[in-house]
């Protein structure tokens, strides 16, 4: 079921995040559609098991087959694996970092790519649709080198990938954060091992004030909304040691046994 997270009358942005609930055999990730005069965007649109209810979701506000853009933060399976589809049915067009822009026509059937991929800078670009010019942000490292985010400057929403995900089932993922200090436990493990360096997460956090957005919403889990909670959040992001400000020379060391369920 799609949830509204803002609705001007021209402008609209709607999540999805019960779309690939497997009984808890994939991780839970949310979908986004934003809609402008009778148009869209699709941001991370997930794989196979997400594509039917967008579809049909879609189909609500505007004609499928006319879906102008596909954005993809990063090319994980649970972002992009159901391109192939989108680009069958739709006159769509990708929008993904240049770092990753040649390893996208795997997922696709041979030739169905051609001139349909932009490749955006490392450093983002704006882009113009509508009456609302979006800003695609770096956003590398975090977690995927070529990391890049999306900014709705209408809405105010930063739809943020991968940094700000929690790990929640998909009933709790639509409850928008209000008490932070009980819902980052809910990130810690996620942020630690995903997030590339504390480095990264700081420059980052300096980039997003600049911007002070209304809503931080993540592809995993639960969005965050106001102020104070946001402000919360940018000051435990830049102060975590994660990724590799965690790693040691004992980590990397042979295996003498079976670890695993054969």
């Amino acid at each position: 079921m799609a949830i509204e997270l803002f609705n001007d009358g021209k402008h609209i942005c709607l999540m999805f995040s019960d779309l690939a609930d497997e009984e808890g055999e994939s991780v839970q990730s949310n979908q986004f559609l934003i809609v402008e005069n009778g148009n869209g965007i699709l941001l991370d649109p997930g794989g196979v098991l997400t594509y039917n209810e967008l579809y049909v979701g879609m189909s609500r506000y505007f004609p499928p087959k006319q879906l102008q853009y596909v954005f993809a933060s990063h090319a994980d399976p649970d972002i992009i694996a159901s391109l192939p589809r989108w680009l069958s049915n739709s006159q769509t067009r990708l929008l993904i970092s240049r770092v990753w822009s040649r390893f996208v026509p795997h997922f696709c059937p041979q030739g169905k790519t051609g001139q349909r991929i932009i490749d955006i800078p490392d450093e983002g670009t704006l882009l113009p649709f509508g009456d609302t010019t979006f800003q695609i942000l770096p956003a590398h490292f975090l977690h995927a080198e070529g990391n890049l985010q999306f900014y709705d400057p209408t809405s105010r929403i930063l739809f943020s990938g991968d940094m700000g995900a929690s790990m929640v089932p998909p009933a709790q993922a639509i409850s928008v954060v209000t008490n932070f200090n009980a819902h980052v436990r809910f990130m810690q493990g996620f942020h630690a091992h995903y997030m590339v360096a504390n480095k990264v997460c700081r420059y980052w956090a300096a980039m997003v004030r600049e911007l002070d957005p209304e809503w931080i919403v993540p592809q995993h889990g639960a969005p965050m909304k106001g102020r104070e909670v946001i402000a919360q959040f940018l000051h435990w992001i830049e102060s975590l040691d994660c990724g590799i400000d965690l790693m040691s020379r004992g980590m990397y060391v042979p295996p003498v046994s079976i670890n695993i369920h054969l």
